[in-house]
């Protein structure tokens, strides 16, 4: 049974809208998925406990860290691994050492689900929230530009998007970080520059995601908020992961989705369903941001 979108009280839809950004992982990509329990594996194995704490609790605050910095670059996640390390008297390490780490073992699982797309031994969709090529479509359909703007380095995002289909839909419109340790690229510097270049005012920008950071700093420019809340537990199943729907609410998401399946509802809500082609102006292509706040 698909749960049904849900939108915030006394939300209007945006009267021009000409932007969209959407995060990469969890919100248009499953390649991924399970990335936080790798990530979560990592901080376990390094993290000593501290004077009375038990499993549970420094599972908890493991937990806690990981998702509370979700959307940022990998490298902040790794450096408060590593500033806990070492707090707790645990050996002094940069906080690169930890992400080489934890790059090499996500790599095993990216990889294999690539190489089952690109020989054809599952489709693209097997890795995509439901509806994700039909919404795509029927939004740039109605004139908005696509972006996609991700915490994940930008080789690899890239090149995920092509592997899944969906590059015609962005072209050169994909952001993210430079390099492994690119501290310097944010979300909302991003989505600055996007407003910025198109002299367009916050209310003409749509973010989707399923992290924190787009959700809480696209708010903070005067845009509509999407939480895209997809049980990645469960491919396919329409359900609203209670734990995103509980987080991205806390940041001010005005509407909270299971997946992409009601398109036609998404755009309705979105003051899109009947809207006709204008004529917009693309933005910069793929950047490496350059401002400090995530």
């Amino acid at each position: 049974m698909t749960d049904s979108i849900e939108v915030r009280a006394g939300f209007a839809p945006p009267r021009a809208l000409r932007h969209a950004v959407f995060d990469w992982d969890g919100t248009l990509s499953f390649v991924r998925a399970g990335w936080g329990e790798v990530m979560l594996k990592l901080f376990l194995s390094h993290l000593p406990h501290a004077p009375g704490e038990d499993d549970a609790a420094r599972r908890r605050l493991a937990h806690d860290d990981i998702w509370r910095l979700n959307g940022k670059p990998t490298i902040h996640q790794m450096q408060c691994l590593a500033d806990r390390v070492a707090d707790r008297g645990g050996p002094r390490r940069e906080a690169s050492a930890y992400q080489a780490e934890y790059a090499h073992d996500l790599r095993r699982m990216v990889d294999a689900r690539i190489e089952d797309v690109r020989s054809g031994r599952r489709d693209a969709s097997a890795y995509q929230p439901p509806g994700t090529r039909a919404f795509l479509s029927a939004l740039a359909s109605s004139g908005v530009v696509l972006h996609v703007v991700s915490g994940t380095e930008l080789r690899h995002v890239a090149a995920e998007v092509a592997v899944l289909g969906v590059q015609p839909f962005f072209g050169n419109r994909i952001h993210g970080p430079a390099g492994p340790d690119d501290r310097a690229f944010s979300k909302r510097g991003v989505m600055e520059g996007i407003l910025s270049s198109d002299r367009a005012p916050g209310e003409s920008l749509v973010v989707f995601g399923d992290g924190h950071v787009e959700i809480e700093q696209g708010k903070l420019l005067g845009a509509t908020a999407v939480a895209v809340a997809t049980d990645e537990e469960s491919f396919g199943s329409g359900r609203i992961d209670a734990a995103k729907r509980q987080r991205l609410n806390g940041v001010g998401a005005d509407m909270v989705i299971p997946d992409y399946a009601s398109s036609p509802e998404i755009l309705g809500r979105l003051g899109l369903a009947h809207r006709p082609r204008p004529r917009a102006t693309a933005s910069p292509g793929p950047s490496s941001g350059s401002h400090d706040t995530a």
